[in-house]
């Protein structure tokens, strides 16, 4: 049978950090990068005893990104036990939420190759984050690291919506813009603040659905829709030798490419789920929920369609700033200082953009300001550099950032400008080219363009390409 006749039905399941200052039942920094087991109490070790108090702000967030993602919000909902064990997991059950979440019944638009897909989100739900197992390969221990434990988390689960790695991957770059544009998490995925189950299965069109697998704690947009496309094609090949895909929790191996099962896995009843006896239950009146919609910032779809209509730009162009928050809100910045929204638009879609992926940085982690790009578009602007030494600018803002006419002063990267030592190049490159001049003579446009790259080439791109260009073509119509 074919790889069409079948099928892939995915699930996603979303934990994102909220960007809270404590934790969720303790007044515990959330700060990365503490040294192990600093920033921990009686509350967050599990000792006996100690008794959760709810972050507010924790249950604004979660509300905060319920109504951005077009959610139901509960005005009543719980605490639950979820009963595990694990080694970092101290009070060997996490507080979670069952049967009565925050927020349900949401959805998200993505585009796809046939247009746009809501992809539906069944629901959002609180829960404290476990600690961490740091595991030493040379003497085979494992340390417990309990800074992360009660760091205060919303899982957002989708419906199985989703039909391949390329919507997934739409669907979980569109969901952090959005949690980045309300601020309520900073969704690093180095740092695992932004992280995904994946629930894959497959099955031949027109029957009933597929026995899912799980890949757990995958935070790569690149490894997430390589695991996917690994686990379709696995499942496909076990059902057309003729035999059964088990439900289990895998593991995602990037060196390998393949998925190595862990465990069976566990249903909601393996749980044992029963409310929180040390929390009340959350209640919320229609005015707080009414007051934090009024909160929301401009959100992508928003701020999309606002530059549709106000700036003259294209859909590409507009998709790809506003995907980020970061870059969206550089490119207001930028513009505004400097007055050039086109040449901002250019440098971020273009050079910004492939410097972040070459070094794989989030577009949060551009070490230069928006005044620093601004001053670069107006020295470009007032020809004092040109645009192939701005490129150079930029990569050097990248690498140290500082004000770009430090950098123009201190690589002596200043614009030639001044006529008659350009004049003098043109002369010489008129002089070693007499094939290009011919070819200018009898209309061929593209030797003047050959020959202005020879003349940057020449000064190291510090030639002011539009009096060469004048000089060019002065110099080559007195020629005979």
């Amino acid at each position: 049978m074919s790889r069409e006749d079948y099928e892939a039905v995915i699930g996603l399941e979303v934990h994102a950090e909220l960007s809270t200052k404590t934790k969720i039942f303790c007044n515990c920094s959330t700060k990365f990068g503490g040294a192990p087991n600093t920033q921990v109490c009686p509350v967050c070790m599990g000792m006996p005893g100690a008794l959760p108090v709810l972050n507010e702000k924790v249950v604004e967030y979660a509300v905060k990104a319920g109504l951005a993602t077009n959610c139901t919000i509960s005005k009543d909902s719980k605490n639950d036990r979820k009963n595990y064990y694990y080694p970092d997991t101290p009070r060997a059950y996490q507080i979670s939420q069952f049967d009565k979440p925050l927020c349900e019944h949401g959805y998200i638009e993505i585009d796809t190759k046939n247009g746009k897909k809501k992809i539906k989100i069944l629901r959002i739900h609180i829960e404290d984050d476990a600690g961490k197992l740091n595991h030493d390969d040379f003497s085979g221990d494992s340390l417990v690291d309990l800074n992360r434990a009660g760091v205060p988390l919303i899982e957002i689960v989708s419906e199985p919506d989703i039909a391949s790695s390329e919507e997934a991957d739409a669907y979980l770059k569109k969901l952090k813009s959005v949690l980045e544009y309300i601020e309520v998490s900073d969704c690093k995925m180095e740092e695992g603040s932004y992280r995904a189950d994946v629930n894959v299965s497959v099955h031949k069109k027109g029957t009933p659905l597929g026995t899912r697998t799980e890949c757990k704690n995958m935070s790569s947009f690149r490894s997430i829709s390589r695991e996917i496309e690994y686990e379709i094609e696995r499942q496909i090949d076990l059902l057309e030798a003729g035999e059964r895909v088990k439900q289990q929790t895998l593991r995602w191996d990037d060196v390998s490419g393949k998925t190595f099962a862990m465990r069976s896995k566990e249903e909601a009843q393996d749980y044992r789920y029963f409310p929180e006896p040390d929390l009340a239950a959350i209640k919320l009146s229609d005015e707080y929920i009414q007051k934090i919609k009024e909160s929301l910032p401009e959100l992508p779809e928003s701020r999309k369609e606002r530059y549709l209509g106000e700036y003259n730009m294209t859909e590409k162009e507009v998709g790809i700033i506003t995907a980020s928050k970061y870059l969206s809100d550089l490119f207001e910045s930028a513009s505004e200082i400097c007055g050039n929204r086109k040449s901002v638009s250019n440098w971020i879609i273009s050079d910004i953009s492939r410097i972040l992926n070459e070094k794989e940085m989030d577009a949060k982690d551009i070490p230069f300001t928006a005044e620093q790009l601004a001053h670069m578009v107006q020295i470009i602007d007032k020809g004092t550099i040109s645009s192939s030494i701005g490129k150079k600018v930029l990569e050097e803002m990248f690498e140290n950032p500082r004000e770009p006419e430090e950098i123009v002063k201190e690589k002596g990267w200043a614009q030639i400008s001044d006529e008659g030592e350009i004049r003098k190049v043109v002369s010489e490159i008129l002089e070693a080219n007499p094939q290009s001049v011919a070819d200018f003579k009898a209309g061929k446009d593209r030797a003047l363009g050959f020959l202005v790259g020879q003349a940057m080439k020449a000064t190291k791109g510090k030639a002011n390409p539009q009096l060469l260009n004048k000089l060019f073509v002065e110099e080559m119509n007195k020629m005979s």
